[in-house]
């Protein structure tokens, strides 16, 4: 990004922005390199003139959440990086427990406001780490609950910075997966849940919680889950423990030792050292198992020969 295009930048908007700035302090990783420019719109007209902006001057963009899901390439990410979590918070739960609610709120929150209302359904979603915009469009989902499960509509902005509407009849769900276009920006959605039963609400929400605790490493840095599991009954970590990768250590990157589906930052992390173990545990399960892991964590900035190498989808 030019010195040119800043200074418009600077009298176009009047939105949060920062320059060059370090991706490692706003990734759940704590890992990546610099952004040309990291901003948080200052509500939907604003949004639109920077994705037009973008768009006439062919400056790539990429969407973040709260940081986590992602992988930030050292070198860092010529282009927009753009975040609502500052600005799209509005949620609002009506008398027959429909929510609707901007994308840059976290998920946390809405579980909580939902447990708060006794709306039942999204109690095993606790926990969940990130935005409701990247929860949607991965399809987040835990103890056997997706959000997609309750799903109703969702407004969507384009590169060219006009609005759309898709409804649970126009967006396909699998698992961590969506048909929302890449190329667009998740803005709000709407959920049509249902009144549950107090006390098996608080239950489920202590089952999900422990089981986190239990066996995710909450107290180290990392991107979330690696790759998807290859089904519902076999899991990445375990064909990755079972390779014999669980505590391979390349750098200041670590596979855990509590759950090899997650690789974490023991402080001095980069990218390519993520990336060296990813590459690892995805050659060692299709040597021995005979299955292709595909990643579930986005990488934002890496050298195309690198993307290749990965075979990432």
């Amino acid at each position: 990004m030019n010195r040119e295009q800043k200074e418009t930048l600077r009298n176009m908007l009047a939105s949060i922005m920062t320059f060059d700035e370090p991706m490692a302090d706003h990734t759940t990783f704590g890992i990546g390199g610099p952004a040309g420019c990291l901003v948080y719109p200052d509500g939907r007209e604003e949004l639109s003139e920077l994705l037009q902006y973008a768009n006439k001057e062919n400056i790539p963009a990429f969407f973040i959440g709260s940081g986590s899901n992602i992988l930030v390439w050292d070198e860092g990410f010529d282009g927009f990086v753009i975040s609502l979590r500052k600005t799209f918070k509005r949620l609002t739960i009506t008398e027959n427990c429909q929510i609707i609610a901007e994308s840059g709120g976290m998920l946390g929150t809405l579980v909580k406001e939902a447990i708060r209302f006794h709306i039942g359904g999204m109690e095993s979603l606790i926990g969940v780490p990130g935005t409701l915009g990247g929860a949607l469009i991965m399809n987040a989902g835990a103890f056997g609950s997706e959000i997609s499960n309750y799903f109703e509509k969702a407004q969507t902005m384009t590169l060219e910075g006009h609005l759309k509407t898709y409804r649970k009849n126009d967006v396909d769900f699998s698992y961590r997966d969506s048909t929302f276009p890449k190329d667009e920006m998740l803005i709000e959605a709407t959920f049509n849940c249902h009144k549950g039963v107090p006390g098996k609400i608080q239950e489920d929400r202590r089952i999900a919680s422990q089981g986190r605790k239990t066996n995710q490493p909450l107290r180290n840095r990392s991107a979330g889950s690696i790759f998807k599991n290859p089904s519902e009954k076999l899991a990445a970590g375990h064909l990755i423990d079972q390779a014999g990768l669980k505590g391979t250590q390349r750098g200041g990157a670590c596979i855990s030792k509590k759950h090899a589906n997650f690789i974490i930052n023991l402080g001095e992390a980069t990218a390519e050292d993520v990336f060296y173990l990813i590459r690892l545990a995805k050659q060692k399960v299709s040597e021995e198992f005979d299955i292709n892991l595909e990643l579930e964590v986005k990488l934002i900035g890496f050298p195309q020969s690198m993307m290749n190498e990965i075979c990432y989808v």
